[in-house]
């Protein structure tokens, strides 16, 4: 193999994981991709909770196995996002912070004033990372980018619980 073929299979693009890992293009929005993808995963779960109107069982299921299929190929496609870019964790895998929205969304109320408090909550722990959260970033590849921002979101989750308490 000559070396105009080594770098044009090299460069090659496995073009399902970039999909996923960038939630469908929304991690190349600038400035801030991660906070995009939060936004996006919000957006998603409002339009099926206030669009679809199902019953707080319905939305909840909707909401774990959404997590699930996130999940599930996230780490892959993590993985693969990461290997192909030669950067760890690089900033347009938003993948995470999808998975880690909707754990914050999981016991949400269907309203906007309850979505909106969780995306906060959940931007800033993702971003401030509280321990052990940080711990799992050590993970390898795509586990640890994906299972991160997954931490993040059962704080968030957590703490949103306890706020509807009050509110």
């Amino acid at each position: 193999m000559n070396s105009g073929q080594a770098q044009a299979s090299s460069s090659k693009k496995t073009v399902w994981a970039g999909l996923v890992a960038t939630f469908f293009g929304i991690g190349y929005i600038k400035p801030g991709p991660g906070t995009w993808g939060s936004i996006a995963a919000t957006l998603i779960w409002a339009a099926f909770a206030l669009g679809a109107h199902p019953s707080r069982q319905a939305l909840l299921i909707a909401t774990l196995g959404a997590i699930a299929v996130v999940l599930i190929l996230g780490v892959p496609a993590a993985t693969i996002a990461e290997r192909e870019s030669g950067r760890t964790d690089p900033g347009f895998v938003v993948i995470d912070e999808v998975a880690g929205q909707w754990i914050t969304l999981l016991f949400c109320p269907p309203d906007w004033a309850h979505a909106v408090i969780a995306l906060i909550l959940f931007r800033l722990l993702d971003i401030t990372k509280p321990f052990p959260v940080r711990r799992l970033e050590r993970l390898p590849a795509g586990w640890g980018i994906v299972f991160d921002d997954a931490g993040a979101g059962l704080y968030a989750l957590g703490i949103a619980s306890l706020l509807r308490i009050w509110y």
